[in-house]
């Protein structure tokens, strides 16, 4: 009885040492936990490919590419699992007979010889580096029990594939890979396999750039034992020590450091996977410094390409050249706030067809207009007059766009625009108005690209993917028929053809801007298969004399289509095609009504063959102010004999004459001006209004200016000018005649104070505007 006590006695104290044993391992992984989180850790952006874009190092300045086991070659992980721990898949972290004969070594050195560390030891080192002591071997081989604990066999050598250090600031094969041989882990031959395997176990003295006969060496030591093994055949090998071990000196990565920065700031993960083309990224960046010597001193350009069938950024270049603080390369101008001048014009223009305003030959009006203090131009300083709305597109005519947006509404075009993913920026919390469409609100490239996908995506403009997790987001802008219309027009065919003859792979499609004072200069195209936008100007937003977009953009625009296009040409699938949609068909209208007539209709003055969205033919659009008899549609009444008389007169008929706008008379032939076309009217029964006066109109001199003489000069000179009116000009200087009697002169005034001009013309219409001369 007494033996059976002290044998339960025994046990029970045994099981007692256990479970404190237990518990002090527990106390001690609570109170030494692994390693395994660093505070900041080194990150690297790349391309789709998995091409290093930017590396961004953690704060010891080291640089790692993450990997996983599936990342890398089955050559590397043979290589070193059979070179440095046969045993790695079997033993617990710490291979026992391994650990004895390094303790044996040591004892007999009296100082750490040998480690016996297995890949499990060597993670153990790595996340926690400890002196080459006995005490240091202890902490290792805890450490490496802790990792067998928590981790399994994959993830501890996962961990190894990261950390092992390969030189200088690399750490992982990784980051050895791209940066030695310049190419994916995936890829690696025997060589470079056997090569990468030895390097870690002394990286300084046998790096390849500086080593390249020890490295050699030691490659061909593990080559050997791949062969005594039985792991790699004879002949696998022998090709493979043919190859030499001369590499080039590391590479760091360096492309698209801007656009990296931006990504680094939209994930967390270590390794950012953007969907940039890397190898199209480098050939845009050479292109840009190719450009750099072109540009003027202190400009800077952009350049953004966007896969619109997919809606992902193949390549972005922020600045001409980061290094260039003179052009203020660390600016990003993808993303800068600046006026888009008048690349926003297609897009009222394909808005207001789907309102039913417009269709792309109705007919606008390119005249003088003034909006309270805004009196816009062209670019050119002159107008047109009567233009047609894809005329006016192509020639980026800037008062019928204004004509348009007018009609359409600032307001509801900001708010589509926004809603489509290109938010206008306004000054000072300003209302949207008309001079949105004239480069009056800011904007940024990457948003005007993107909403100019929506003219190859049917209508629907798509949110950029910049990471490749990024999913496809697009919204409604357009009607697939407009956004087609508006595309081919952009394209240079806007005249209507057989489906047969229609190319149903469009070129190019651009559009220019160039912003107030010539600050910035703008081209946005639509290809195949890619939207491309380009900038060029001074990010302090100098003004640069002579900089607009035909000059300065369009050049670089086609030249990047021209490379894009090469590119796509080689692809499988090769480009996609745009073909008419079903609400799209062909048309004649007339002028100056905007819609189809009959042949032989005196009515139409001009035909022009157009395309139609919905076979809607909206009449000509009229300007606020032209209503009744300043319209197109003047109503006549006409006797027997085809004389106008007034409308209660004896056997009047009603007729209708379609006439041009009044606004348009200038530019008019005398044949088709309103006085040639109305009938003559009638001695017997004349109608109660002869005629229709073209209004007066005074440009030059606005009411309530305020001039200034020029510094050193003693007189102004005013370059003043009228438009409309009837016969000669009688103009009067407060009160006083001059003896000009044209539609234009120059008033020299030198006397200060206020003045007021009077110009009147033989119908007696007058214009007048008062002015202050200091």
């Amino acid at each position: 009885m007494r033996f059976r006590r002290l044998k339960t006695s025994r046990w029970l104290r045994l099981a007692g040492a256990l479970v404190l044993l237990w518990l002090a391992v527990l106390a001690a992984d609570r109170l030494w936990p692994l390693p395994l989180k660093e505070v900041a850790p080194a990150r690297v952006v790349v391309a789709e490919d998995g091409t290093p874009l930017w590396r961004f190092a953690d704060a010891e300045g080291i640089w790692r590419y993450p990997v996983a086991i599936d990342d890398v070659s089955p050559r590397y992980l043979q290589a070193l699992i059979q070179y440095e721990d046969r045993w790695f898949w079997d033993h617990p972290g710490v291979n026992p007979l391994s650990v004895m004969r390094a303790a044996w070594q040591d004892l007999r050195a009296g100082r750490v010889i040998s480690g016996g560390s297995t890949l499990t030891m060597q993670v153990a080192r790595l996340l926690d580096p400890h002196p080459r002591t006995f005490g240091g071997k202890f902490r290792q081989l805890w450490r490496a029990l802790q990792l067998e604990w928590h981790l399994d066999k994959r993830q501890i050598l996962t961990l190894y594939l990261n950390r092992a250090p390969f030189g200088g600031t690399l750490q992982g094969v990784g980051a050895a890979s791209w940066a030695y041989l310049g190419k994916p882990p995936a890829r690696l031959s025997y060589s470079e396999a056997a090569l990468l395997a030895v390097l870690p176990q002394a990286p300084s003295r046998l790096r390849p750039d500086r080593w390249p006969l020890r490295a050699q060496a030691a490659r061909d030591k593990v080559l050997q034992r791949m062969q005594t093994q039985g792991i790699w055949s004879a002949r696998q090998v022998d090709e493979a020590r043919e190859e030499p071990v001369w590499l080039f000196p590391r590479q760091m990565p360096q492309l698209a450091p801007l656009f990296s920065r931006k990504m680094l700031a939209s994930s967390r993960d270590e390794k950012v996977v953007t969907t940039l083309d890397a190898a199209l990224q480098r050939q845009l960046e050479e292109l840009a410094l190719n450009w750099k010597s072109r540009l003027p001193p202190r400009s800077s350009l952009a350049m953004i390409v966007i896969d619109h069938t997919s809606m992902k950024v193949r390549g972005w270049v922020g600045s001409v050249d980061i290094t260039d603080d003179s052009r203020f390369g660390h600016v990003d101008m993808v993303t800068a706030v600046r006026s888009p001048g008048s690349v926003l014009k297609p897009f009222i223009y394909g808005l207001a067809m789907d309102d039913g305003l417009i269709h792309p030959a109705s007919l606008l009006q390119d005249v003088p207009r003034r909006f309270s203090d805004y009196r816009p131009g062209n670019f050119d300083s002159g107008f047109h007059g009567p233009v047609s709305m894809s005329d006016a597109l192509v020639r980026s005519l800037n008062l019928p766009a204004v004509q348009v947006l007018e009609a359409y509404g600032p307001k509801q075009f900001a708010a589509r625009l926004r809603n489509a993913g290109l938010p206008l920026l306004l000054p000072n919390g300003a209302e949207p108005n008309l001079s949105l469409i004239l480069g009056g609100a800011g904007a940024r490239l990457a948003d005007i690209a993107a909403a100019y996908s929506a003219f190859a995506r049917q209508g629907k403009a798509g949110r950029l993917r910049m990471l490749a997790s990024d999913p496809l987001i697009e919204r409604p802008l357009l009607s697939p028929g407009s956004a087609w219309i508006v595309r081919r027009i952009l394209a240079g065919e806007e005249q209507p053809l057989p489906d047969a003859s229609l190319p149903q792979t469009v070129p190019l499609a651009w559009k220019t801007g160039t912003s107030y004072g010539y600050r910035d200069a703008w081209a946005i195209g639509v290809n195949a298969r890619y939207v491309i936008g380009i900038w060029t100007g001074r990010p302090d937003g100098t003004p640069v004399v002579g900089q607009f977009g035909f000059i300065s953009a369009i050049p670089l625009l086609n030249q990047v289509s021209n490379l894009l296009l090469a590119r796509a040409a080689s692809v499988k699938n090769g480009l996609p095609t745009d073909p008419r949609p079903p609400s799209v068909s062909a048309a004649t209208v007339c002028w100056p009504g905007g819609q189809a007539l009959p042949a032989g209709d005196s009515n139409c003055r001009r035909r022009l063959s157009t395309w139609l969205l919905d076979d809607s033919q909206p009449p000509t659009l009229l300007l606020p102010d032209q209503e009744g008899s300043r319209g197109i549609r003047f109503p006549v009444w006409l006797d027997e004999k085809g004389a106008r008389v007034a409308a209660d007169c004896p056997g009047a008929k009603a007729s209708t004459l379609d006439v041009w706008p009044l606004p348009l008379e200038p530019w008019l032939p005398v044949s088709e001006r309103r006085a040639a076309r109305l009938p003559p009217a009638s001695t017997t029964c004349p109608p109660l209004h002869q005629q229709d006066l073209i209004p007066l109109t005074l440009s030059g001199v606005r009411d309530g200016a305020v001039i200034k003489r020029l510094p050193g000069e003693n007189r102004a000179a005013l370059a003043l000018q009228t438009t409309g009116g009837e016969g000669r000009r009688w103009w009067f200087v407060n009160g006083e005649p001059t003896e000009s009697r044209g539609a234009a002169t120059t008033l020299s005034l030198e006397q200060p104070g206020e003045y007021q001009l009077v110009v009147m013309d033989e119908a007696g219409q007058v214009a007048t505007a008062s002015f202050t001369l200091q």
